[in-house]
C-alpha cells in the first residue's frame, strides 16, 4: 500500500539518493518505539526511489494506519526537513538576497551569502561570532517538519519544489531575517575595512618617531606598551586632529591600542602574545604593514605573559 510520494525537480535528481537515505535512517532510528514491528521482517514502511520520485510503501500486515501512521509521517517529515536545510537552504538564501538587492549592483551578494552560511553553521568568522548554533538549526528543522507532517497527513503527493516555493512561510521569514542580519554585518564590515585602509595609508605617510615598540598582549584587547628598553609608554591619542577624531568616532574603546601606536609612530613593532590568531592582532599587522613582528615566546616576555594569562 502506497502512503505517499515525494517528487523532486530534475535539478535535484542527483541528490535524490541522499533524501532516500535520510528518510530510511530517520524511520529506522525511531523504529524501536514500535516493538511490535520487527525490523528483520521489513519494518512497518519502506522507501523506493525511481527517477527522482520517492515512494513510501506500508509493509503489510505489520503496518496499521492508526497505530503507525503518525510515526511514519513524523519521521519522514524530519528527514525531508533535514534535506531541505542541507540541500535547498543555500539556494533559497541566494534567491532571497538576490531579490532584495537586485537593483543594487554595489552589493557583493556572494559575500553576503558567505556571511549567511557562516552564521547558519554557528562558526566564528571575522567578528560575527557564533550567533546561530545547533539549537537554531533544530528550530528551523522543526518549523519545516511541522508543516510537512500536516501536509503528508492530508496529501499523498509532495512536489518538493512547489512546497518550498509556496509554503513554509515561517521558515522563509526566518531566512529573510538571517539574510538581513548578514547584510547589516556586510555593510558594517565594508565600512570598517575602508576605515582600516585609511589608517594604513596614514601610517605609511607618517615619519617614524621611535625605533621600536613592544606590545605585551594580556588577553582580549588588553595590551601594555613599552619602548625599545622596555620602559612603559603612555597610551595617548594621535596629535593629528583629523585622525584623532576619526579614531574616536570609528574605533571601539578596546581597540585604542591602535590609536596609541599611531601616536607613537614606531619604526618597528613587536607584539608579544600567546594568541597570534586573534582579530585584533591581525588588525595591527594590517594597519602597520611590514612593521610588525609577532612573538609567541621569548626571554623578554615569557615570565610576564605566563603570569598575566594564569586563570
Amino acid at each position: 500500500m502506497d502512503l505517499f510520494t515525494v517528487a523532486l525537480p530534475a535539478s535535484l535528481h542527483n541528490s535524490a539518493e541522499r533524501l532516500l537515505d535520510l528518510m530510511t535512517e530517520h524511520t529506522n532510528d525511531e523504529l524501536h518505539n514500535y516493538t511490535e514491528a520487527d525490523p528483520a521482517s521489513g519494518g512497518i514502511a519502506r522507501y523506493e526511489l525511481d527517477e527522482g520520485i520517492i515512494t513510501c510503501r506500508a509493509v503489510l500486515p505489520a503496518f496499521q494506519l492508526k497505530l503507525h501512521g503518525q510515526f511514519v509521517y513524523r519521521s519522514a517529515s524530519r528527514a525531508i526537513a533535514d534535506y531541505i536545510i542541507e540541500q535547498l537552504e543555500p539556494a533559497m538564501l541566494s534567491d532571497i538576497i538576490g531579490h532584495k538587492h537586485r537593483n543594487n549592483p554595489a552589493m557583493d551578494t556572494a559575500i553576503i551569502e558567505r556571511y549567511c552560511h557562516e552564521l547558519l553553521q554557528g562558526k566564528d568568522w571575522d567578528g560575527l561570532g557564533g550567533k546561530f548554533h545547533e539549537a537554531d538549526r533544530l528550530r528551523r528543522r522543526g518549523k519545516i517538519a511541522e508543516e510537512l507532517e500536516l501536509y503528508l497527513q492530508d496529501q499523498t503527493l509532495l512536489q518538493l519544489q512547489g512546497f518550498t516555493t509556496f509554503r513554509l512561510h515561517a521558515y522563509r521569514t526566518e531566512l529573510a531575517e538571517i539574510a538581513e542580519y548578514a547584510l547589516d554585518e556586510y555593510v558594517l564590515d565594508k565600512q570598517y575595512q575602508e576605515f582600516i585602509s585609511l589608517l594604513k595609508y596614514f601610517v605609511q605617510m607618517q615619519d617614524s618617531k621611535v625605533p621600536l615598540v613592544h606590545l605585551l598582549h594580556k588577553g582580549g584587547h588588553d595590551f601594555s606598551m613599552y619602548d625599545e628598553s622596555f620602559r612603559t609608554l603612555e597610551h595617548k591619542p594621535p596629535a593629528d586632529r583629523i585622525v584623532a577624531e576619526m579614531l574616536e568616532t570609528e574605533m571601539n574603546i578596546e581597540d585604542m591600542v591602535i590609536s596609541s601606536l599611531i601616536s607613537v609612530s614606531p619604526k618597528k613593532i613587536t607584539v608579544h602574545t600567546r594568541h597570534p590568531e586573534l582579530q585584533v592582532i591581525r588588525t595591527i599587522e594590517t594597519i602597520f604593514d611590514g612593521k610588525v613582528n609577532v612573538c609567541v615566546q621569548c626571554s623578554s616576555c615569557a615570565s610576564t605573559l605566563d603570569e598575566w594569562i594564569q586563570p
